[in-house]
C-alpha cells in the first residue's frame, strides 16, 4: 500500500513538472512574438530618418516598434513578405476637398457632392492623412467635422477658410465682412488645435485683402496660410504675393497652372523662362505646393520649371469631383508624373510625406521613427510605358508608375491590392 501511494506521488510529481515545463514553453513562445505585424524584406525609404535601404519594419499596438535589417519572423504574430516592394511612411495629401454633403448649390464645394469621401480615395493610393484645403470656415467647420472627419478612417486635418462660410460659392468667397481674423485663430488654437493646421485664402477677385486677412489670422494662430490665387482679371502679381505679403512657411498652391486659369504663371508663357523671383521666393521660405486639381497642372509650366532647376516643395492632388476622373486621378498618378519629369523616387516620397508634415507643423507624421503611429504604405514601382495627362489633355510618356500594394493606418491593414497580407487558400 505504501509503495502504491509512493508510485502515485511520483506520477503526480512528474505530471506537475511536465505542466510547468509546458507552461514556461508556451509563455516564452508567446512573449517572443512581441510584434503584431512584421513587414519583411522591403526597401524602406524614410526621408526624415535618412533611410534608403533594405529594412524590416515591426509594428506593435499600432506603433512602429522596430526598424532594422533581418528582424526575426519569430518575433511577430503575422509576417508579410514585401520583398521587391518599397515601404514608406503613409502619404500625406496636403490639398484635398473632402467636406462631402448634400448642398445642391452648383458652385459650392463645402457640404456638397463636389467634395469627395476621404476613404474612397486615400488608402488605395497609399494615403493615410488628408488635409482639407479650406473647404470649411469657422461657421461650418463643426458640420464638416461631424459629417466627414469624425466618420473617416483616414486622418483628416484641415486649413480653415478665411471666409466664415468656406467654399459655399464664388460670390460668397468675396465677402470681406465674413473674414474674421480674431475668431479664426480662436477656432485653431483653442477649439480644434488637433485638426486645424492653417488658414486658406482662395478665389478672391479683388486685391490682397483676402490674403492679408488670412495672414493676420495666421500670425495670431501661429500657423501657415495657403493661397489659391485664381480667377483674377487682370491677374494679381505673384511677385508681390511672394516677396511683400508672404511670410516664410506660407504656401502657394497650384504652382504649375497656366495664366489662362486666372493665375499668373511661374514660367513666362512666351519665352518659357522661369521668372527670376520664383527661386528667390523659394529661398526665402515660400512653400510651393503642386495642388494638381482639375485645372492647375500643365506640362507647359512643369517641364520648363524642372529644366531650369525649380522643383515643388510639396506634391498634392487637389482632390474634388472635377479632378478625380481627369488628368489628376489620384495621388499615385500625381507622384508618378514627377518620376516622369526625372525626379528621384526618394525625392518624390519626401515631398509626399515628411515635407508636408513639416509644412503643417505635424512632426508626429510622415516618418517611421520608433514610437510613431504605424501609418505606412507599400508600393510597387512598375516599369513599362505609361502616359500621363495634364489638365489640357496633353500627354507625356513615362517609364515608371507607382502602385499602392498595401496601406496601414495606425497598424491596421486598410488596403491590400493583391492579398499579400492574406492567408493562402488551403484545399
Amino acid at each position: 500500500m505504501v509503495s502504491f501511494n509512493l508510485f502515485n506521488l511520483l506520477a503526480w510529481r512528474s505530471l506537475i513538472l511536465r505542466m510547468i515545463v509546458l507552461f514556461v514553453f508556451i509563455h516564452k513562445a508567446g512573449s517572443a512574438q512581441q510584434h503584431d505585424i512584421l513587414l519583411k524584406g522591403g526597401h524602406l525609404i524614410d526621408p526624415k530618418n535618412n533611410i534608403d535601404a533594405l529594412m524590416d519594419v515591426a509594428i506593435s499596438n499600432g506603433k512602429i516598434a522596430q526598424v532594422a535589417a533581418n528582424i526575426s519572423e519569430s518575433t511577430a504574430k503575422k509576417t508579410i513578405n514585401v520583398s521587391g516592394l518599397y515601404v514608406i511612411p503613409g502619404i500625406i495629401d496636403m490639398h484635398v476637398h473632402v467636406f462631402q454633403g448634400t448642398d445642391a448649390y452648383s458652385t459650392s464645394v463645402a457640404n456638397s457632392s463636389r467634395s469627395q469621401q476621404a476613404d474612397a480615395f486615400s488608402f488605395r493610393s497609399g494615403v493615410t492623412t488628408m488635409v482639407d484645403a479650406g473647404t470649411s470656415g469657422l461657421r461650418n467647420f463643426r458640420t464638416f467635422k461631424a459629417q466627414s472627419i469624425d466618420k473617416s478612417q483616414t486622418r483628416i486635418l484641415a486649413f480653415l477658410n478665411v471666409v466664415g462660410n468656406g467654399m459655399i460659392g464664388r460670390f460668397q468667397e468675396q465677402d470681406v465682412t465674413d473674414m474674421n481674423p480674431e475668431m479664426n485663430p480662436y477656432m485653431i488654437k483653442k477649439l480644434f488645435p488637433e485638426i486645424l493646421v492653417g488658414i486658406k485664402s482662395a478665389h478672391y477677385w479683388g486685391d490682397f485683402t483676402s490674403v492679408d486677412k488670412a495672414i493676420e489670422s495666421g500670425k495670431l494662430a501661429d500657423v501657415p496660410i495657403m493661397v489659391d490665387f485664381g480667377e483674377h482679371t487682370p491677374t494679381n502679381s505673384i511677385e508681390s504675393l511672394f516677396l511683400k505679403h508672404f511670410r516664410p512657411g506660407d504656401i502657394f498652391t497650384h504652382t504649375y497652372s497656366e495664366i489662362s486659369s486666372g493665375r499668373e504663371s511661374i514660367v513666362d508663357e512666351k519665352t518659357k523662362i522661369l521668372k527670376p523671383f520664383i527661386l528667390e521666393a523659394q529661398r526665402r521660405g515660400v512653400i510651393f505646393d503642386v495642388g494638381h486639381g482639375g485645372g492647375a497642372f500643365s506640362w507647359s509650366q512643369a517641364i520648363p520649371s524642372f529644366k531650369q532647376g525649380f522643383l515643388p516643395d510639396v506634391i498634392s492632388s487637389d482632390l474634388h469631383d472635377l479632378s478625380m476622373n481627369a488628368g489628376m486621378k489620384d495621388m499615385t498618378n500625381v507622384m508618378s508624373k514627377f518620376l516622369a519629369l526625372g525626379m528621384e523616387l526618394k525625392d518624390v516620397i519626401e515631398r509626399s510625406t515628411w515635407a508636408p508634415a513639416k509644412v503643417i507643423n505635424r512632426s508626429d507624421l510622415g516618418h517611421l521613427s520608433i514610437g510613431a503611429e504605424a501609418d505606412l504604405a507599400v508600393f510597387n514601382l512598375r516599369e513599362g510605358k505609361f502616359g500621363f495627362t495634364d489638365v489640357r489633355r496633353v500627354s507625356v510618356q513615362g517609364s515608371k508608375k507607382l502602385e499602392a500594394e498595401l496601406t496601414l493606418r495606425a497598424g491596421k491593414i486598410m488596403w491590400d491590392l493583391n492579398g499579400i497580407s492574406g492567408e493562402p487558400w488551403k484545399n
